[in-house]
């Protein structure tokens, strides 16, 4: 059991309150759900009649804000979870939240990194793609599956090096020591670097 021991109205919203559980902001909530189950400074309440509250008053609001979230571009449930998680929500709405949202085909994180490595291989390797997929919460197998489909990255890697070189001296080797380092830092292996060099450069290692 817990003590709440502040209800405040949200400046931006005064349809909403945070509440304050000992003394730490807990979770917001809709002021007309805090006066329906007669919430008060004071009360001693277990977290999960609190996530139970929230859950049916907010879950449809909350809903309806992810979509808005993902209106722009798609994101992964990690993101979702999070973002719900800065709007003061709780796990049991996060959770409602992301199974609807699966169940519409809203999210889906094996979709997500087959789009994203799509865009992504145009200018990075598939090292540095893969950490920025596993950042971002996409599990493991997803990461995999998207990557396998990959392909070849020598093209993306020549791509990648022509414009780094653009306005550079391509025959000074300093220059190319770091050309090559910056292939590396953009997550293309040691060969395809090495690769891409040497199609630069007529075939000379």
């Amino acid at each position: 059991m817990a003590e709440i021991t502040a209800i405040v109205p949200q400046k931006k919203d005064k349809t909403r309150c945070n509440i304050e559980v000992d003394g730490r902001f807990y979770c917001g909530m809709k002021l007309e759900a805090v006066i329906r189950n007669r919430l008060k400074t004071g009360d001693v309440v277990s977290p999960e009649e609190l996530a139970r509250i929230q859950l049916e008053s907010e879950k449809q609001t909350a809903f309806d804000k992810a979509l808005l979230h993902i209106s722009s571009s798609m994101k992964t449930e990690r993101e979702i979870r999070g973002y719900l998680e800065k709007k003061g929500y709780l796990k049991d709405v996060a959770d409602y939240v992301v199974e609807k949202m699966r169940g519409y085909g809203f999210l889906d994180d094996a979709q997500y990194a087959a789009r994203y490595v799509e865009s992504a291989a145009k200018r990075k390797g598939s090292r540095l793609i893969a950490a920025e997929l596993r950042g971002k919460g996409v599990p493991e197998e997803a990461v995999a599956a998207a990557l396998g489909a990959l392909g070849s990255e020598e093209e993306s890697a020549k791509a990648v090096l022509e414009k780094y070189l653009r306005g550079k001296n391509a025959g000074d080797r300093k220059t190319l020591q770091k050309a090559y380092a910056y292939l590396i830092s953009k997550g293309y292996d040691y060969e395809t670097a090495r690769a891409a060099l040497a199609s630069l450069s007529g075939g000379e290692d």
